[in-house]
């Protein structure tokens, strides 16, 4: 993926992923409530996904529709991430992950067949 999008754009992208199409207006109430953004920070923003190629406007009503899937933004940023921070070694990140937290014997049940299945 070549769209590299910010944290404020990515709350966008987010509530387009999680509710489908939708008026900016509504995605600009919806930001307003959760983190107190003003309309026109919001349009700003949809505007720069649209320059960005993340969002299509379809009129009438100025409908935003998401052009790239969560999948692959969450694909790019974990690729980023493991590079950035884990020289590239993602062992270094699931050993990081792993001593963070207590896994369930449920989440461990999960990692052991996702790392079967990848043998």
């Amino acid at each position: 993926m070549d769209i590299k999008l910010f944290d404020s754009e990515l709350k966008i992208m987010n509530i387009l992923w999680q509710e489908g199409d939708m008026a900016a207006k509504n995605i600009a109430k919806q930001l307003k409530e959760e983190v107190g953004w003003n309309v026109n920070t919001t349009y700003t923003l949809i505007k720069r996904c649209i320059k960005k190629g993340a969002i299509e406007r379809q009129d009438p009503n100025f409908i935003c529709h998401a052009l790239i899937p969560k999948e692959e933004v969450q694909d790019a940023e974990t690729e980023e991430l493991i590079s950035k921070l884990y020289s590239g070694c993602t062992d270094k990140l699931f050993a990081t992950l792993l001593s963070r937290r207590k896994l369930s014997a449920e989440e461990i049940e999960r990692l052991r067949q996702m790392v079967k299945e990848l043998e």
